[in-house]
């Protein structure tokens, strides 16, 4: 959170806009994020994806009941496509003192109460290695294939009433048609922090291994993508990542769309086809023991996000449709501390395939 008295300052500074710095201490629980962070040259293909899309199948899907099509007793047909990628992450400008206007106290008896907010802003660009659904429909792509470009905000804000709740907030535009706010707070742990199991499979359905509907998941789980991606524990390889690693502290930052006043935006055809419902995202900055070749410390950054994408009716008959869980994991390291201003140009060739990320 943005202290009153380090609020206080900034006001009194004005309001600036320049290349972030690291160590900051204005961007409070992000000072470490200024720069550039990737999966290359160190940690190759620590990026990870898993996102289940709507498809017409050339057969009928089992599992016959509520919900199901009349005329053949099938379910509507769905592909799981999980991704391995290379990611570049880069943290450029800092706005500092961003005024929200606003009073407190009742008539006559009201006083200015200004929130102060502290913006970064991100880009992120994420580039195909290798992809493969199930059942094979021809539109996983190549490598090479850019699946993913995303620009937008970490706020960092004050608390000028003393409310309480969120204390950061991240903003996310996806060319795909959607628009997220996620709020949440930040917090230190020392060593390492617990990386959370996540469910990724669909809500709304049997989530019994024998269900034959979730084949594509359960033909994951025994056969893991490029030998190491199990669909039903996404955040294991996270873990993985960091073991025999000696942390000293790690900073969690927790985004959620689902918190009040929070929420996603997304164009008709998401809307209709594959809503974009729910955002949930924890970042992991974890300060290493190891030291650099000036003797600062080394840090690595993993998140774990999963975006609920809505669509088929429920088989439980709860309210809404299915909601199928679209994970990205990945594990990076700072490669930079200098901004790089030039924007991403990851490789886009239309002989690799259909971008479906």
């Amino acid at each position: 959170m943005l202290t009153a008295s380090l609020a206080r300052q900034l006001e009194l500074r004005g309001r600036t806009i320049g290349p972030a710095v690291t160590g900051d201490r204005d961007l409070g629980p992000f000072k470490e994020l200024p720069g550039v962070w990737a999966n290359l040259p160190g940690l190759p293909g620590r990026g990870w994806n898993m996102i289940a899309l709507p498809v017409a199948l050339p057969v009928a899907v089992p599992e016959a009941g509520p919900g199901a099509d009349p005329s053949t007793g099938s379910r509507p047909g769905f592909r799981l496509l999980l991704n391995q990628f290379n990611e570049e992450l880069k943290f450029n400008l800092v706005d500092k003192a961003v005024p929200n206007r606003g009073v407190r106290g009742t008539s006559p008896s009201t006083v200015n109460s200004d929130q102060v907010v502290v913006t970064l802003d991100y880009e992120q660009s994420i580039s195909q290695i290798a992809a493969e659904d199930f059942p094979d429909s021809g539109l996983a792509g190549g490598p090479g294939l850019a699946i993913h470009h995303e620009p937008g905000l970490f706020l960092n804000m004050s608390d000028p009433n003393g409310e309480g709740g969120p204390d950061i907030a991240r903003l996310a535009t996806i060319p795909h048609g959607d628009a997220a706010l996620g709020l949440g707070t930040a917090s230190t742990v020392d060593g390492a922090a617990t990386i959370p199991f996540i469910n990724a499979l669909p809500m709304g359905v049997d989530q019994s291994p024998t269900n034959p509907y979730l084949a594509p998941y359960r033909h994951f789980h025994d056969n893991p993508f490029k030998g190491l991606f199990d669909p039903t524990d996404p955040t294991a390889l996270l873990k993985d990542a960091i073991q025999g690693r000696t942390i000293i502290r790690t900073t969690v930052l927790e985004f959620d769309t689902t918190l009040p006043a929070a929420g996603i935006q997304n164009i008709p055809f998401i809307v209709k086809q594959a809503n974009a419902s729910e955002m949930k995202a924890t970042f992991f900055i974890h300060e290493l023991a190891e030291r650099d070749e000036h003797g600062g410390p080394t840090f690595l950054l993993q998140y774990a996000q999963v975006v609920q994408l809505d669509f088929f009716p429920r088989f439980d008959g709860g309210p809404g449709r299915i909601k199928w869980p679209h994970v990205s994991i990945n594990t990076m390291a700072k490669v930079a501390d200098v901004p790089d201003m030039q924007y991403a140009t990851l490789p886009s060739d239309d002989s690799a395939g259909t971008s479906q990320a």
